[in-house]
């Protein structure tokens, strides 16, 4: 996990992922369109890494994704709502970014035992 302020873009957030990419072989990466940039794709076909990412809306060229692949990053989204069911996530009760990202870690391990 990683944790940025709140006012970062996601293609700008994405760049302190770039050196922990794994390795390709047969990994996909499914992002939502705030992932989209050319810089980014680039990042994940250095790594071999596949990109499942629709195109932004004005985008020139727009870039192919499988739709049907795309379709699995509904598990993603229901991950993020679980944690928000914790009420100090949802609210972001803690100010500071080290406590934040500690209950969100306990959040995400007490919800991943659970299921």
């Amino acid at each position: 996990m990683c944790l940025t302020a709140g006012q970062v873009s996601d293609h700008v957030g994405a760049k302190i992922l770039y050196p922990v990419l794994p390795e390709g072989g047969s990994a996909t990466m499914i992002a939502d369109k705030g992932y989209d940039s050319d810089e980014y794709r680039a990042a994940l076909q250095a790594k071999g890494i596949a990109s499942c990412i629709p195109p932004r809306k004005g985008r020139k060229a727009p870039a192919e994704f499988c739709k049907t692949q795309y379709k699995q990053r509904h598990k993603i989204e229901n991950m993020f709502g679980r944690l928000k069911d914790w009420r100090r996530i949802a609210t972001r009760y803690d100010r500071r970014a080290d406590v934040f990202m500690a209950a969100i870690t306990i959040a995400a391990i007490v919800t991943w035992w659970i299921q």
